[in-house]
């Protein structure tokens, strides 16, 4: 029987909202294993001059739970 945990984070880029949903998963990658799936939640942006300057996305990211840990 497999378990999967999900948590919520808050990522940003200055690129584009594909980049800040990728961004965060390579974050959480970094303490966070086995990662099988990520749900959008939202995607923002920060206006600067009529410009987006910064892209903000909610993640949920889902991994399986290590049962040997």
């Amino acid at each position: 029987m497999s378990v999967i945990k999900v948590i919520e984070v808050v990522s940003t880029s200055p690129i584009s909202w594909q980049d800040a949903v990728e961004e965060g998963i390579k974050e959480a990658s970094r303490t966070i294993h086995n990662i099988v799936g990520v749900d959008i939640v939202s995607m923002k942006g920060h206006v600067h001059n009529n410009v987006i300057s910064e892209y903000r996305t909610d993640l949920k990211i889902a991994y399986l739970v290590d049962k040997d840990r």
